[in-house]
């Protein structure tokens, strides 16, 4: 019944999660659209009233005309709109849903023993400090180098190896699926963080400067800026990450760190393509399209690279063990009871699913097959150690008909 419980738990957060992901992802693009695609003020009173560029646009049957002003308006209007929520909730739901997805049943889904073999309560404590200390690193090369001569380079090379430094080690730490995540998560706790202590502390520093009739420091406008910009470009390597735990293909290789940094970059450099899109059609910039040519030609030098061999481990197992051999029932069920109850048995139901007797193990042989033989996914992480032998056997019986009697 527990389990019941968290399958709806994961499921109500994953909705709420993606809901206000969206939210927060599309707002912030198309606050960077905004930004590449103002013009200056051809009025004559909106230059004077400070307004350094302005969009003409067409959407829904009406015309909207958006404007910025430089520091700050000349006074302000009664309702102002913070764009917030949208990253505090996005936040919190994938905090919780790491927390019931992940952290609830650290054993099964953030440990692989082959990796490190530590207590759930360490693996725990170290996946919650790879989201602070990642925080902390990052939010410290900003302030040191963030105003500097040719900052935003710098701030971008070191962005890049601290990424890269934290994405090696979560992948020789947990489980490659849950490794995967926790970077993702660790990118995008550093993306709300932004927006919690910089974004908004400085406007409301500009909102109450505005209010009291003081002369408006810009620094709180261009450090915002910087931590927005930054956000957009983690927004594709965050995406990547968070869907990549769906496909094992991408998370368990043994160079899966490898995969993921590839993947990230090209997400950045595909984004570079979307950002630079719109000022290149004013005439700001070149074309952008070489960005997006290397971002897909890495993902396709990754497709070939992680592809399948011809031949894998269960059919070597198959040959190794005689593949003509017959498999009794009583094998496989023996097999199932060892390694699969942990999670689908009579205490425990993960995702609802029990293979404790022949006829549920007949009604999942299907999946069971997918899972067990095809994509070696299961066990999770492997924690119970099937091996491939084991796999071979149970691939044998289901293609002889999954037969229970």
């Amino acid at each position: 019944m527990q389990s019941y419980y968290l399958d709806w738990a994961n499921l109500l957060l994953r909705w709420v999660h993606v809901i206000t992901a969206i939210a927060w992802v599309g707002s912030s693009f198309y606050f960077v659209f905004l930004d590449s695609s103002l013009t200056p003020p051809v009025d004559e009173d909106l230059k004077k009233q400070g307004v350094s560029g302005e969009l003409w646009a067409l959407h829904g049957g009406g015309f909207y005309h958006p404007v910025k002003f430089n520091v700050a308006p000349p006074k302000l209007p009664d309702h102002l709109h913070w764009f917030y929520w949208e990253s505090y909730t996005t936040w919190l739901t994938g905090f919780s849903l790491f927390t019931v997805s992940y952290l609830w049943s650290a054993n099964i889904y953030l440990i692989d023993k082959s990796l490190m073999d530590w207590a759930p309560a360490a693996a725990i404590a170290a996946a919650l400090a790879f989201l602070v200390v990642f925080w902390l690193l990052y939010d410290g090369i900003c302030r040191v180098f963030g105003q500097r001569n040719n900052g935003d380079a710098i701030v971008g090379a070191l962005v890049l190896v601290l990424v890269c430094v934290a994405s090696w080690l979560a992948c020789h730490l947990f489980a490659g699926r849950a490794a995967f995540l926790l970077v993702g998560a660790m990118m995008a706790t550093s993306m709300s963080a932004n927006v919690f202590f910089w974004i908004i502390p400085g406007q409301k520093k500009v909102v109450a400067s505005i209010k009291a009739g003081q002369p408006v420091d810009p620094i709180h406008g261009k450090r915002g800026k910087q931590r927005s910009v930054h956000n957009t470009y983690f927004t594709l390597p965050v995406l990547f990450a968070m869907l990549s735990n769906h496909y094992s293909f991408a998370y368990s290789r043994p160079n899966n760190w490898l995969v993921l940094i590839l993947m990230m970059f090209a997400g950045a450099a595909i984004r570079q393509f979307f950002v630079m899109r719109h000022g290149f059609k004013l005439g700001r910039n070149g074309n952008p399209l070489p960005y997006a040519l290397v971002g897909m030609l890495v993902i396709a030098g990754v497709i070939a690279w992680i592809r399948p061999d011809a031949t894998n481990s269960i059919a070597a197992s198959q040959g190794a063990t005689g593949a003509t051999a017959e498999v009794s029932f009583k094998d496989v069920q023996k097999v199932v009871a060892q390694r699969c109850y942990l999670c689908h048995g009579a205490t425990v139901q993960m995702k609802n699913i029990r293979f404790d007797s022949p006829a549920l193990i007949k009604e999942h042989a299907q999946d069971m097959y997918q899972q067990i033989v095809v994509t070696r996914i299961m066990p999770m992480n492997n924690a119970t150690g099937m091996t491939d032998e084991e796999r071979a056997m149970f691939a044998r019986w289901f293609q002889a008909g999954a037969k229970t009697d």
